[in-house]
């Protein structure tokens, strides 16, 4: 798909974004100048960090970095290229090391996401992130895949045919399944749907979908790593849930509370998958919080 079937709002969001190169392919983002430390927003499947295009209208004077993760929205998509969390995990501190000038990092993470932000508290916990890690929010992400409950899209992309999948997915299909997983209190719009579908066909990434859901598959393949960094980083932590999300069901976050029972937690009960999107202002006003008490700890 070409750029010029994007819709006027993105060729907006484009512009109000750059290009940076990592590893030989050219990543979108966009960075906003402010106060306080560096915040990083890291969006989820199968969206982009267009998903965050309110959260950042809300938050005017906060310095802060979004991007799509390769294989994502206005990012390059490479064909060829293996999809792993712990690549898109390199970008992510590679962007942080360019962006945080030295300062500390606060990480805010959604679906796919969250385990990314949780390969980066592994690292942390060993030594190994280049930037300081100055604090994490982390909600809606299947980091206890086996407790999650996938999208018909997902086992699709996920089983032995997931490469049709991909290839004849459409947008009426798209369409169902995504305004499936948000709350009925709070439904997804058609641009919103629209727009989404837009960023997933450009540069044919809606081909592509039977490699980008394989971090599913390192979800499992990695669980104790990342479990075990949920435990054991001594940072501050902190979980949001929408509760009427029927992927990452509250089955999901009792399961985070298993592992760590002292983590702060705020519950959206009337809201799905994208808290974010369903309820920016009451989404941002809970960030904000969680960055202010993180801000008071250190």
């Amino acid at each position: 798909m070409s750029s010029n079937a994007l819709s006027e709002r993105i060729e907006t969001w484009r512009l109000q974004g750059r290009e940076e190169e990592f590893r030989g392919h050219n990543i979108h983002t966009r960075f906003q100048d402010g106060e306080g430390p560096l915040l990083i927003l890291l969006h989820g499947f199968p969206t982009s960090s267009y998903d965050w295009r309110e959260t950042i209208r809300l938050m005017p004077g906060r310095r802060l970095l979004v991007f799509d993760f390769l294989g994502f929205g206005l990012s390059d998509k490479p064909r060829d290229h293996n999809y792993t969390l712990s690549w898109q995990a390199d970008l992510t501190e590679e962007l942080a090391d360019r962006y945080a000038d030295g300062g500390p990092v606060y990480v805010c993470a959604h679906d796919l996401g969250t385990s990314v932000a949780t390969e980066l508290l592994a690292r942390d916990l060993v030594g190994e992130l280049g930037f300081e890690l100055g604090g994490m929010a982390i909600f809606n992400g299947a980091i206890l895949v086996e407790k999650s409950n996938p999208t018909l899209a997902q086992k699709l992309l996920r089983g032995p045919f997931g490469p049709l999948a991909a290839r004849f997915a459409n947008e009426a299909f798209f369409r169902r399944q995504f305004a499936s997983i948000f709350s009925e209190a709070h439904p997804v719009a058609d641009s919103d749907v629209a727009d989404n579908w837009a960023l997933m066909c450009f540069n044919d990434g809606n081909r592509l979908g039977h490699k980008l859901v394989s971090y599913m598959e390192e979800r499992a393949i990695y669980a104790d790593r990342w479990h075990g960094a949920v435990q054991r980083w001594q940072g501050d932590l902190r979980l949001a849930w929408g509760m009427e999300d029927p992927v990452v069901v509250p089955e999901v976050l009792d399961g985070l509370l298993e592992l760590r029972p002292d983590l702060p937690t705020v519950r959206f009960e009337d809201l799905g998958h994208y808290p974010q999107v369903e309820d920016p202002e009451r989404f941002v006003a809970v960030l904000e919080q969680f960055m202010s008490d993180s801000e008071t700890s250190l």
